[in-house]
């Protein structure tokens, strides 16, 4: 069946890297801190489909005219994002339009909150599969056909200068980089090498104060604090890359350390098995949320020197 017929491409996936790097055979832009989305802009219609593909507009009816903008049938890959005044996205408003479901809410958000739709690339144009095309070709393609408004903008890049582009993110606390190869085909709903995600993570040693077990046993999460003037502050909870040799560490910590009850008042998880704030481990998170949470946690490590 025809790509735009069928509607349901998948979309393709990054490899994640920690370095940035230079590379002429390579085109690097924004990561940009939003929903990945494709939008299929037939002449009269705009359909918006996110990975699990699922219907959009209804939710951002804001954009259900971007089809105005394409001087021809196609299928664009991007990133829904919602924008700060200084024009760098805003994931926590962004997910919580997401979650809407009432339509008066949703007019009132799409008026308050826009949403915007980033183009970072073309798949389909004027009844022509484009996926086995360069991708630098397929960047010529968008810039021709998409015609750039306040709900609708193409993803703009750079060639060979990774770390120069990584470094400004970092600056400006973007989430980070994307790398291309030049030459690489759309591979629909693969992980592909030639498509590589750097992002910006923040390290930040924290105390274990407890756990929460699954139906084996296992570590399913760590409850953790941070240490302040008057006591402990909560910080939240990691259960990502926890291996199985600090699983033992923890445990066999857990049961000669127990406490009675939790160190938070305001927390009465009966779930929880509370242990004595005195384990040190390195969490790696994206950025903190408005109420001081961590976005995106992972466990590093386990600190023994402190």
């Amino acid at each position: 069946m025809d790509l735009f017929d069928s509607k349901a491409i998948s979309p393709m996936l990054l490899e994640v890297k920690k370095q940035p790097f230079d590379d002429e055979n390579y085109i690097f832009e924004l990561k940009l801190d939003g929903i990945r989305c494709i939008a299929y802009l037939d002449k009269d219609k705009t359909y918006l489909r996110n990975k699990r593909n699922k219907e959009l507009v209804d939710i951002y009816p804001e954009l259900k005219n971007i089809h105005e903008q394409a001087k021809k049938k196609c299928i664009l890959d991007g990133e829904l994002v919602v924008l700060n005044p200084d024009g760098s996205p805003n994931f926590m408003l962004l997910q919580k339009r997401s979650l809407l479901s009432d339509p008066l809410k949703i007019e009132f958000e799409s008026e308050k909150h826009k949403v915007h739709f980033v183009a970072y690339d073309i798949l389909y144009l004027d009844s022509e599969s484009l996926t086995g095309r360069p991708l630098i070709e397929r960047k010529q393609l968008l810039e021709k056909n998409i015609k750039e408004n306040d709900d609708l903008s193409i993803s703009r890049y750079i060639e060979g200068q990774g770390i120069k582009l990584f470094n400004l993110t970092k600056k400006l606390k973007l989430e980070g980089i994307v790398a291309k190869e030049k030459n690489s085909t759309y591979e629909i709903g693969k992980r592909s090498k030639n498509w590589i995600k750097i992002k910006n993570l923040i390290d930040e040693d924290l105390n274990i104060c407890g756990l929460k077990l699954d139906e084996n046993n296992n570590i399913k999460d760590l409850v953790l604090c941070e240490k302040v003037k008057n006591g402990y502050k909560y910080r939240g909870k990691v259960f990502l890359n926890i291996s199985k040799e600090e699983q033992k560490i923890i445990l066999a910590f857990a049961l000669k350390n127990p406490l009675k009850k939790s160190l938070f008042s305001s927390n009465s998880d009966k779930d929880i098995i509370w242990i004595k704030p005195t384990l040190v481990c390195t969490i790696e998170y994206m950025m903190l949320t408005k109420d001081g949470m961590m976005r995106q946690p992972v466990f590093k490590t386990l600190r023994d020197d402190k």
